[in-house]
């Protein structure tokens, strides 16, 4: 499980069918084989690590849910490591498991902030609100508005300092995850309340 709060931008060194090699500096603390990293909002595995920088698989149904595909030596993304327990939930429950992607449709200065309006597929945007939760490249993000088709999120001068977002330009695709209880709750709503043993899980 994961928080949303970016720790650091690293950098793709390596591509391979498969896989990516990422540099990173402050993920690298205590990183061992077989943790999970978020990658852009992608929960990945580490499968090799060394001083500079780490190894993880992405398998082709993460290829078909995110932009990792489209990333090559270079290109930069946001990393967070995985929220050990009793750690500090500081942005909201994000399990790393992208529903989908974006593209982004604008970006306008905000003040001090910049205000970024994202399109997406109605099968994400039925579970954004406004004022509630959305992963956007694995950060955790406020819904500042939204229809059936775009919302917008407003990116703080903090993050767009730490994390991938000052490099965001119109057009390009970024990574979803919407919040996992939005999904529970239409689930248990379309079943009457009912989960598959058939007892209800309410009583009046």
């Amino acid at each position: 499980m994961f928080t949303g709060i970016v720790e650091e931008v690293g950098a793709v060194a390596e591509t391979r069918p498969g896989g990516l090699t990422i540099r990173a500096s402050k993920v690298m603390d205590g990183l061992k084989v077989g943790d999970s990293v978020s990658v852009s909002g992608a929960c990945l595995t580490v499968t090799r690590r060394d001083g500079e920088s780490f190894a993880v698989d992405a398998v082709p149904e993460t290829l078909r849910r995110t932009n990792l595909g489209a990333l090559s030596a270079g290109s930069l993304v946001n990393l967070e490591r995985a929220v050990p327990v009793g750690g500090r939930l500081d942005g909201h429950v994000v399990q790393g498991h992208v529903d989908g992607t974006g593209e982004i449709e604008s970006i306008r200065n905000d003040g001090q902030a910049l205000m970024v309006e994202i399109r997406a597929a109605e099968s994400v945007m039925r579970y954004v609100v406004e004022k509630g939760f959305v992963a956007v490249d694995g950060a955790s993000l406020t819904v500042v508005e939204c229809n059936e088709e775009r919302f917008s999120v407003t990116i703080i001068p903090h993050t767009r300092e730490r994390a991938i977002m000052g490099s965001w330009k119109a057009g390009d695709e970024v990574n979803i995850e919407v919040d996992i209880l939005a999904k529970y709750v239409e689930r248990l709503v379309a079943a009457g309340g009912r989960p598959s043993h058939g007892r209800p899980l309410w009583t009046y």
